[in-house]
């Protein structure tokens, strides 16, 4: 089982990682931050301060077509923010 799912590469989440060295990651639903920590630190080879986590809910749609109305929704995901310590960085380009 894989804690870390895929990293998040958004304005803000890219913005926050020049200036705080916080990097975003969609991680495992039962993933706690201990495990999140080991994770990053493994995989990026960093040593991580702080780790924070949040539920993103699914987002849900309604559409309407010549044969009615559709709706649909989008999946529900764990989202973490890890901040590594003063002077190392995370690039995802080169890990991936």
């Amino acid at each position: 089982m894989s804690i870390i799912v895929k990293p998040i590469i958004t304005e803000k989440i890219t913005k926050d990682g020049e200036i705080f060295n916080r990097f975003g990651f969609v991680v495992d639903k039962k993933a706690n931050k201990v495990q999140i920590k080991k994770a990053v630190e493994a995989t990026y080879g960093v040593s991580v301060v702080s780790v924070n986590t949040m539920n993103v809910r699914p987002d849900r749609t309604t559409k309407y077509t010549k044969s009615g109305l559709i709706s649909g929704k989008s999946n529900a995901y764990k989202k973490a923010v890890v901040q590594v310590q003063e002077g190392e960085t995370i690039d995802f380009y080169n890990n991936i």
